[in-house]
């Protein structure tokens, strides 16, 4: 019998959210907790969230936690929408001295691969073969690509260029709610982004989560692309149940 509960915490430009997640149904287990994320977020201010986090519910075994950052062995290497402090740190290691754990319990993931794993286990991309890409719409766009149900870690098609911008800056969620944008005016920005990822991938199908995700019904069918496109099922605590497991499985990259 593998383990039948987990936790995962999600780590974002807003906020940073945690819970025990039930791993046979793939959805939280109780409430979650959700506290600001400090700033300055640097490395030592979010440590000591993630073990405030911890602390409340008790508990202890392994642990995964998602960076909106691009995660090798633990390691970040880039730090979107938190305090460039976090390249280069071992976030793996000061998580696991923080909360005084081996090393080995703890699994540090990008975001998105993180809701990319929780959606293909659980979520809208069960059971699809091909190239399936999730697409996390919030501050900036995170991506997780899978292929034949395997993840291909730390893409960064958010950051695609599209028509001599960087993708984010002009079809995050962030932007349409700071331009007062109405979702028809957004959704052409994101078909042309979405445009631009099918002539490079050809995706079979692309999920998509983030918070406008709650309201998919107001802009999927506004979209003027050539791939089938659904809403990621697991909403906003997608993050929360990919860490948990992947750290019940330890997946690491």
């Amino acid at each position: 019998m593998g383990m039948t509960r987990g936790f995962g915490v999600d780590i974002g430009g807003s906020g940073i959210k945690g819970g025990l997640v039930d791993l046979e149904a793939g959805a939280l287990d109780g409430e979650r907790l959700r506290i600001p994320t400090p700033q300055p977020s640097t490395p030592d201010a979010v440590a000591d969230v993630v073990a405030e986090i911890v602390d409340k519910f008790g508990w202890d075994g392994p642990l995964g936690v998602t960076l909106p950052c691009v995660v090798k062995r633990g390691v970040a290497h880039t730090a979107a929408n938190v305090d460039k402090g976090w390249i280069g740190t071992d976030a793996a290691a000061l998580f696991a001295g923080r909360l005084g754990r081996p090393v080995e319990d703890v699994v540090v993931l990008n975001d998105a691969d993180a809701a990319g794993t929780a959606e293909m286990r659980f979520g809208s991309g069960r059971g699809r073969d091909g190239l399936v890409v999730l697409l996390t719409f919030g501050t900036g766009i995170g991506s997780a690509v899978f292929l034949d149900g395997k993840l291909v870690p730390n893409t960064e098609f958010g950051h695609v260029e599209v028509d001599g911008h960087d993708a984010e800056t002009r079809a995050a969620a962030s932007v349409k709610e700071d331009k007062g944008l109405t979702w028809a005016e957004w959704a052409p920005r994101v078909s042309r982004y979405l445009g631009v990822l099918e002539n490079l991938v050809w995706p079979d199908l692309v999920i998509v989560g983030g918070g406008v995700s709650k309201k998919a019904e107001k802009w999927l069918p506004l979209l003027d692309v050539r791939t089938e496109v659904v809403a990621a099922a697991l909403k906003n605590d997608a993050g929360i149940v990919g860490a948990a497991v992947a750290a019940a499985h330890g997946l690491r990259h």
